[in-house]
């Protein structure tokens, strides 16, 4: 296959003669970012004027963020992780004893911990299979509040319809709320599919860990209000009356309780107007050329993928489950892949810096690995 990259791969920080196809665990930095951490520097050291300049950063990443999501600005906040906003989402609900949340037995902790973890009153958690919404229609009580999922699956890269989970949702007038990690940076998205809809920024979007956007549907849920606040999420600063609890920000901003993230929304900042360059129509288009190419070579070396064969129905990921991954996986970083290994699996991931020549390097590490650990 001689498709080239489509990013520039020296404008990444990849390590000279790797094949860097886990973008699911960790994409490269940019380049780039080296001055954003400069720039943050400076402003942090600025006093008054460098924190006004640090919260014109923020603007410019909540509005990239936007943009990302295909929503308005005042839609977008900033948590400091997915686990962080469904949390917040989670202890904002008037749960009562019996009700319900439908999830894949397969979703990602972040999504899950939140609910598992309840108590006074304990939620009680439904699986379905997210990948047969019927399955998962058939799930849904009138107890159910809640459905829960990642938009593509992290384990299998399965990408799921959330336009007939959210038919499914309203039938009992449940809430719908969406991780889109395993999408974001590549994936076109419409967050307003969602009732609360959030991405980490570290893997597909360039960014880092510390920041992860958040999304309100507002015109869905317009008296949503998280049950905690700090001073960045009320909406004045004047002297306060304790007396009264004080007023939310009108918006999406209310998610950031304390100090936003600033430098690792500087780096953002930056990682958004890198991918704006080529829009995510573009980059699905790449990646999955490159996904789908390798599960046809996968299937001639007779090695089966847990990743759904369409495109349409799987992201930018191709996984292959195995009781000997840690060692594949292992064995693939020795011959200068750098796949990713976990939960019985091997991930290979792909992103715009990516091309033909890492996509075959990967496939055949994988089957050169596969057969050595399935033959000794």
């Amino acid at each position: 296959m001689t498709l080239a990259p489509l990013f520039d791969p020296a404008e990444f920080r990849i390590p000279p003669g790797v094949a860097h196809v886990c973008a699911a665990g960790e994409t490269p930095f940019l380049r780039r970012h080296d001055a954003a951490f400069a720039a943050y520097a400076e402003d942090k050291s600025a006093g008054s004027p460098g924190r006004t300049r640090q919260e014109a950063r923020l603007a410019s990443a909540r509005a990239g963020a936007a943009r990302l999501f295909g929503v308005q600005p005042g839609d977008i906040g900033f948590v400091s992780s997915v686990a962080e906003g469904v949390s917040m989402v989670v202890e904002s609900l008037d749960w009562r004893p019996g009700d319900e949340v439908v999830v894949d037995p397969d979703e990602y902790p972040s999504v899950v911990a939140p609910l598992a973890q309840r108590e006074r009153p304990a939620i009680t958690l439904r699986f379905a299979p997210m990948s047969d919404p019927a399955a998962v229609a058939a799930a849904i009580t009138e107890r159910t509040r809640m459905i829960a999922v990642s938009a593509v699956s992290f384990l299998s890269a399965a990408r799921y319809d959330l336009s007939a989970l959210r038919a499914a949702a309203d039938r009992v007038g449940a809430l719908l709320v969406v991780d889109f990690t395993q999408g974001a940076g590549w994936l076109p998205i419409r967050a307003e599919v969602a009732d609360f809809a959030f991405s980490a920024t570290y893997k597909w979007v360039l960014g880092t860990t510390g920041t992860a956007i958040a999304y309100w549907n507002r015109a869905r849920q317009p008296d949503w209000a998280p049950s905690t606040a700090g001073w960045h999420s009320i909406a004045s600063m004047a002297r306060p009356d304790w007396s009264q609890a004080p007023a939310l920000l009108p918006d999406a901003a209310r998610f950031t309780r304390g100090n936003p993230a600033h430098l690792a929304l500087y780096v953002l900042d930056g990682a958004l107007g890198y991918l704006e360059r080529f829009g995510a129509p573009a980059i699905e288009r790449h990646v999955q050329a490159l996904t789908v190419e390798m599960l046809a070579r996968l299937t001639a070396a007779g090695i089966p993928s847990t990743t759904p064969p369409d495109p349409r129905q799987h992201g930018a990921s191709v996984c292959v489950q195995s009781p000997h991954a840690a060692a594949i996986v292992a064995g693939m970083e020795r011959r200068g892949v750098f796949a990713w290994n976990g939960r019985g699996r091997v991930r290979v991931s792909f992103h715009g810096y990516n091309g033909g020549e890492d996509m075959a390097r990967a496939t055949d590490a994988l089957i050169a690995e596969w057969r050595a650990a399935t033959t000794t």
